[in-house]
């Protein structure tokens, strides 16, 4: 079901990229923290109701371009457009009303310690909406059987393996059914059967839900089962995108060391640096 989901040929693909409506669209994105740039030009469109994973290693910057997509942060220069919306240009009424279109599934998951299960999926909606206690009663359930955990809500979050964690994360991710769904390192630290669960839950929901995901991760075998559309982030920029079909046999040597985790190739595993002699004798003169 999944696979074939995917795997588009590649007419098809050219087809989802030049007819399909936009939901976010990052054009020319830069940023930096102080003298250090992390996005140096980044330029993506997401199309909507599809799952768009967005690859690369640690620290090159997708974190960060996900702080744009809520506001969170400012780019220096370019622009972030949700909905045909400018977000850095929106006003605090306006930012927290686009925010309430968007769910977040955290890394860490980010559940309220001291609640229950059922009152951190009731959050968002007791401070959101009107709902009546009876309503988002049957809302919170609802949003736990679709993740199988409908008979956890009683639970605390300490009392959760973490995979549970992770689905109750997801849960509370589509509590106000958002048009866009961001997931940020949706399968780090998890065990094969969780990563398995979650990877499915979030292909499966976005179908039925028809949201739009955006996942973020390093995680290259599960993001390619489930995406449409994959875009590889280093050095501050885009650097390699495609279909997850076209992605899989890619002859680019960034995607072919990320794909097959060779030691050898664009991503250097030492930090920038002088000559090691250099820094070695001049510890000891």
């Amino acid at each position: 079901m999944i696979t074939s989901i995917v795997e588009f040929s590649s007419e098809q693909g050219k087809k989802l990229k030049q007819s399909s409506e936009n939901l976010v669209e990052v054009s020319d994105l830069h940023f930096s923290y102080g003298d250090r740039q992390v996005l140096k030009g980044v330029n993506l469109t997401i199309p909507r109701g599809k799952v768009v994973a967005i690859l690369g290693v640690s620290g090159c910057g997708k974190s960060t371009l996900l702080h744009h997509f809520g506001g969170q942060l400012k780019p220096a220069r370019g622009s972030v457009k949700v909905q045909n919306r400018v977000i850095h240009t929106l006003n605090n009424d306006e930012l927290y009303a686009m925010r309430r279109e968007m769910g977040m599934m955290f890394q860490v998951s980010g559940l309220f310690s001291d609640l229950t299960v059922y009152d951190n999926l009731a959050f968002p909606m007791r401070e959101h909406t009107d709902l009546s206690e009876e309503m988002i009663r049957d809302l919170v359930l609802m949003k736990l059987q679709a993740v199988g955990l409908r008979n956890a809500h009683g639970l605390m979050p300490r009392d959760l393996s973490g995979g549970m964690e992770r689905r109750v994360a997801l849960a509370r991710a589509i509590a106000l059914d958002p048009t866009l769904i961001i997931y940020d390192e949706p399968f780090a630290g998890l065990d094969p059967i969780s990563l398995n669960i979650i990877a499915n839950l979030i292909r499966k929901l976005n179908d039925a839900l028809g949201v739009t995901s955006v996942v973020v991760t390093y995680d290259m075998s599960e993001s390619l089962k489930i995406a449409d559309y994959v875009y590889f982030l280093h050095d501050g920029v885009v650097v390699a995108e495609g279909e997850a079909s076209e992605i899989l046999v890619s002859a680019d040597p960034f995607v072919h060391q990320f794909i097959h985790s060779k030691a050898d190739g664009p991503v250097a595993f030492q930090y920038p640096c002088g000559p090691y002699e250099t820094d070695i004798m001049g510890a000891l003169s």
